[in-house]
């Protein structure tokens, strides 16, 4: 309620306003304020530019050859300029009472030590506080006086009662010009209230005119609606002032750690100015007295002189002669002060050399942290089975990151409400908006729970101490048209364990060559057929929809990946047939048992597969015959139980490949039918990859 206040006060006076009218311009003042601005302003002749109102000349009682009437300018203050109010001046501005009461209600919630109301009819000197007022009476009671003067089952006892006031208001607004006619229509044109004989006039023909209570409910549901959205959100504003708060937080700590910076390298200088000034000082004066003590010695360079000069000397008796007294005068003491000389100080500055190298390395080096680059997801490893798999990996040169946000939506649902406007588009992005993962460690992420058959846009970006980097480039990924179905090889049936091999795990089995198939290679040369090998899955579908997937390897023979009834499959692993060669015969590409039953669906439908290639040859009535395709690295099967159908997809982009027929008028298995070398492997669930790297984790953790 507090602020609320701001809204309340008056233009002009800058308190709470006192029965405020409403200008032409919609702002409200109150109404003595008015007053004494038009007073002191006075009427004006109008203005040719003026623009005047729909019924400027005529208004009743005016005659045509009189004179332009003065117009009344009021300064509106919020407006910045002047608004005309009419030749009536402010007669023709309703009062504006919705206001009085939210002032009322505001004086009544926030206390603003107005004086308290008294009772009009106690009888001094023991009059009473105000309890109640009436609004027919126009006066204020309290409880007692209330009840003697609205006695029960009178007339007055229908009053309406208010809170007390001394500035009672009328009950209903009125047409300034026709008194006690109620105000009933409103002027959408106009934008005025109307009175029933206001709308009769002139200058409402053609106006588009409504029932007072229309505008009502139409207004009232826009500003709800306006309203309510502002409200929804006003976290969403909240929260990007406490984000610039904390960025403006951290731009002062920034500037403190800068200027921390600089005064630690300043100190570090006058210590070391310090340092190195008192070891100069002292060093210099030890150095300085041993500098006068030798050129003391030097002061006998004369007598060097003669002494060498000396021992030019041939004549022996004269030399002798000589000789004595400038040996006696300085050889001896210059000889022994040579002798006894010492630098008292090292010259040299060895303790105080330094190693900057690092340091200005550091230096040079020294930057502002920078955000994480773009990721870069690696699109061989991402992939939509039963759970949505992603993997990215920053670029070498990208600062690190402390973790990563991912952000995913379904195609087709515009963030932010682009395609939809105003307030609806706003709603629609905020149920509809991009969904997110925060604080993700480590290079992947699993997403689950999400719709089948929907194409979903990705995108990831880095955090560190910096803040957030760049979204990667989005990436889209189809999720499969059906539950994903999760099986393993069934070995139940005996397998041919001379040709076949089937790893530990169940989910990958290899046709390896060996003397039975040098045997039927022997066969195949003369008969041209090749022994099949048939395995299936551990699982029998008896309803509804499923998908799976496998990978075939791209140096398979012929590989036969599908679906088959389980009672007839049992026939096949008891009964094994012959394949015709593909080499031989190009219409045998394609298994479903067609011959068999030409008017019911076939017991098995087979998509066939080898040397890196798929061959369509005679997979339906409606494929054309020899075309061939190239083997995706991954193979998608729908089953659709109910309506016997099985789809082919390449399960990377989940583009249909090739749709058959099966009869499913029993427990029906996924088959796989080798005929020479291959190996397949089913595809891994994601939530099983996740949680082997889980166990991996948890493994070698420490105890």
């Amino acid at each position: 309620m507090k602020s609320l206040e701001h809204e309340l006060h008056c233009s002009v006076c800058k308190d709470i306003v006192k029965q405020p009218v409403v200008l032409p311009c919609q702002h409200s003042v109150c109404l003595m304020c008015a007053h004494e601005v038009l007073v002191a302003n006075g009427p004006h002749p109008p203005s040719p530019s003026m623009p005047r109102s729909p019924g400027y000349g005529t208004h009743p009682g005016r005659r045509r050859k009189e004179g332009p009437p003065l117009v009344m300018l009021f300064p509106c203050v919020p407006c910045g300029r002047d608004v005309e109010l009419g030749e009536k001046g402010l007669t023709d501005c309703l009062r504006n009472l919705t206001l009085e009461r939210i002032v009322e209600r505001y004086r009544h919630t926030v206390s603003l030590g107005s004086v308290a109301v008294m009772c009009q009819f106690c009888k001094p000197p023991q009059t009473l506080e105000a309890t109640k007022g009436c609004a027919d009476c126009r006066a204020n009671f309290c409880n007692e006086c209330f009840k003697l003067y609205h006695p029960w089952g009178t007339p007055r006892a229908q009053h309406e009662h208010i809170q007390p006031t001394l500035n009672f208001r009328p009950k209903v607004l009125t047409c300034p010009d026709h008194d006690q006619e109620k105000l009933q229509f409103y002027c959408r044109s106009c934008q005025r209230l109307l009175c029933p004989l206001c709308k009769l006039r002139r200058i409402h023909t053609g106006h588009k005119i409504l029932p007072v209570t229309q505008a009502y409910q139409a207004l009232k549901e826009k500003i709800t609606k306006e309203m309510n959205y502002i409200l929804s959100n006003q976290d969403t504003v909240l929260a990007q002032i406490t984000q610039l708060e904390s960025a403006i937080t951290q731009t002062e700590q920034l500037a403190q750690s800068i200027r921390d910076l600089t005064a630690a390298l300043a100190e570090r200088h006058s210590s070391l100015t310090q340092a190195l000034e008192g070891a100069r000082q002292k060093r210099g004066e030890a150095l300085s007295a041993q500098v006068s003590e030798r050129r003391s010695l030097m002061e006998h360079a004369g007598l060097l002189a003669f002494t060498q000069e000396l021992l030019k000397e041939t004549d022996q008796p004269c030399f002798v002669q000589a000789a004595r007294q400038t040996h006696n005068r300085s050889s001896a003491k210059a000889i022994e002060n040579l002798q006894h000389f010492t630098l008292a100080a090292d010259p040299s500055f060895r303790h105080f050399q330094l190693d900057v190298s690092k340091e200005l390395k550091l230096l040079t080096e020294l930057n502002f942290i920078q955000a994480p680059l773009a990721p870069v997801i690696d699109t061989q490893r991402t992939l939509a089975y039963d759970q949505l798999f992603l993997c990215w990996r920053l670029p070498p040169e990208s600062a690190p990151a402390w973790h990563f946000s991912v952000e995913y939506r379904r195609r087709g649902v515009v963030p932010g409400g682009a395609s939809r406007g105003g307030i609806r588009g706003g709603l629609a992005a905020a149920r509809w908006g991009w969904q997110r993962l925060d604080e993700v460690s480590g290079s992947s992420a699993v997403i689950d729970r999400l719709e089948m058959d929907s194409v979903y846009v990705l995108r990831v970006r880095g955090c560190n101490k910096a803040g957030y980097g760049e979204y990667s480039e989005e990436v889209y990924l189809h999720t499969p048209p059906a539950p994903v179905l999760n099986f393993y090889l069934d070995s139940r049936w005996g397998l041919h364990a001379d040709r076949l091999v089937v790893s530990k795990e169940q989910r990958c089995a290899r046709s390896v060559p060996g003397l039975s198939l040098l045997q039927a290679a022997d066969h195949a040369l003369t008969s041209c057929h090749l022994t099949s090998d048939l395995l299936v899955g551990d699982v029998a579908i008896t309803q509804g929809r499923h998908y799976w997937a496998c990978s075939v390897e791209p140096g398979s023979y012929l590989v036969k990946v599908g679906v088959g009834l389980e009672s007839k499959l049992q026939e096949w692993f008891h009964l094994p047939q012959d394949m015709a060669s593909p080499r031989y015969d190009p219409d045998s590409g394609h298994d479903s048992g067609a011959e068999d039953a030409l008017d019911s669906a076939p017991p098995f439908c087979f998509l066939t597969m080898g040397m890196g290639k798929i061959y369509l040859n005679g997979n339906g009535p409606s494929s054309p015959s020899g075309l061939t395709y190239p083997l995706p690295p991954r193979l998608g099967v729908c089953l659709d139980f109910e309506k016997g159908r099985v789809t082919f997809y390449d399960a990377h982009s989940l583009r249909p490949l090739w749709e058959g027929h099966v009869d499913c008028s029993g427990p029906v298995c996924p088959a796989f039918c080798f005929i020479g070398g291959g190996a397949l492997q089913l595809q891994e669930l994601v939530a099983n990859r996740s949680l082997g790297m889980y166990l991996v984790i948890v493994k070698y953790l420490p105890s």
